[in-house]
């Protein structure tokens, strides 16, 4: 029977300790019920989870992993990303002591997930940048009318910033509906672009139930929005699955909001499983920022991203790395020496605190950016 591997972190006084802890994860993924209750022969050795190994990694530490049968999780109809992660980390999620920290799959398993629709590749075409670090802002803050968030956003792409998004607290608030501020941000970076030559996207933030993630969708699109931002964890990682399957047609941004509130290891959530789904660049808060991972969980996260991740010729497509928090115009060199150049630099607080000069800081930020970089034809100097 072939089986995915999930590895869990576990705390625990004793290696026994740990491993009846590792048993009952096991178990819990599996058939959720005692085994002696189990009548048929086959349910134990092909469906019940399988302990792998337990080992010792730190004081009260141990990493377990566990084989669980790809027949809970496969379904006749193509893939099930709710049974996926229910069975990876459905009920064992709440145990105190223990977090979901990696998983293998199986060929049979991964060639039913398509991943990222665009990927590295894809965004370095439609904005432009063929080598060197990608650029982004947010617009903020909310609580402004559309007009106001326009006017911010058209002098951010004065420029040259390669990709604005909305603010993730941007939804469909009455200062500020969807469809207004879409339309009036759109127009406003696509009248920049026309009057510089560049090639600045627009990500509106997706926010609302599943039908009006919908309706947005088809919105956005329809205004000329190049990319959109979308919360997998608040939206619900199937219902963005099918989202980015059946409606979305442009690169996706990843936003981690929510993504603190399980017990799945950081380098697992964003770094991989927001790939798996279709996050073409997961937004995941960096070291130095006011969140702050440690710098090897970031490292992780970005070389999670980007490795190579195939089944045959089936191909998860890398996936671009875009640390966020802390990021300023002193940090370009530290943040490219640290990501490598398949990353996108996501500057906040810092331009905006530029206020009437946010053009020139913004074309700064790209300058200094680039000049780290290989330069490019999107490039432009302040």
């Amino acid at each position: 029977m072939t089986r995915l591997t999930a590895t869990y972190e576990i705390t625990a006084t004793s290696l026994d300790e740990a491993a009846q802890r590792a048993a009952a994860v096991a178990l819990e993924q599996s058939i959720e019920m005692p085994p002696a209750a189990v009548q048929q022969p086959f349910i134990l050795e092909d469906v019940l989870g399988k302990v792998l190994d337990v080992c010792l990694t730190g004081e009260n530490r141990y990493t377990a992993r566990v084989g669980l049968a790809l027949s809970t999780v496969l379904a006749a109809n193509g893939p099930q990303p709710m049974q996926f992660i229910n069975m990876l980390f459905g009920n064992s999620s709440l145990h105190e002591w223990v977090r979901c920290v990696d998983v293998e799959l199986p060929d049979a398993l991964l060639r039913t997930f398509t991943g990222p629709r665009f990927g590295i590749a894809g965004i370095r075409a439609a904005t432009g940048v063929a080598r060197g670090a990608v650029t982004a802002t947010a617009l903020k803050p909310q609580g402004l009318p559309a007009a106001d968030i326009a006017k911010i956003a058209y002098d951010i792409a004065l420029g040259g910033i390669h990709v604005i998004k909305d603010d993730h607290g941007m939804a469909n608030q009455a200062h500020a509906p969807f469809a207004k501020r879409v339309r009036a941000v759109s127009a406003a970076v696509h009248r920049a672009n026309r009057e510089t030559g560049l090639k600045v996207l627009y990500a509106p933030s997706l926010s609302g139930t599943p039908r009006e993630l919908v309706e947005q969708v088809r919105c956005a699109q329809g205004e000329g929005a190049d990319m959109l931002l979308a919360p997998p964890m608040l939206m619900g990682l199937p219902a963005f699955f099918e989202l980015v399957q059946e409606e979305i047609r442009v690169p996706v941004l990843g936003h981690p909001s929510f993504g603190g509130a399980a017990r799945l290891d950081p380098v697992l959530l964003f770094g991989k499983l927001f790939r798996l789904f279709g996050v073409d660049a997961p937004i995941y808060v960096n070291h130095g920022g006011r969140f702050a991972y440690p710098p090897a969980v970031c490292k992780a996260i970005g070389a999670a991203a980007v490795a190579p991740w195939q089944a045959g010729e089936h191909e998860i497509k890398p996936a671009m790395p875009v640390p966020a928090g802390g990021m300023t115009l002193a940090r370009v060199e530290e943040m490219i020496g640290f990501y490598g150049e398949d990353v996108m630099l996501l500057i906040g607080g810092d331009l905006l605190l530029a206020k009437g000069r946010m053009t020139e800081v913004a074309a700064a930020f790209v300058a200094k950016v680039a000049y780290r970089s290989t330069p490019t034809p999107q490039t432009r100097s302040p």
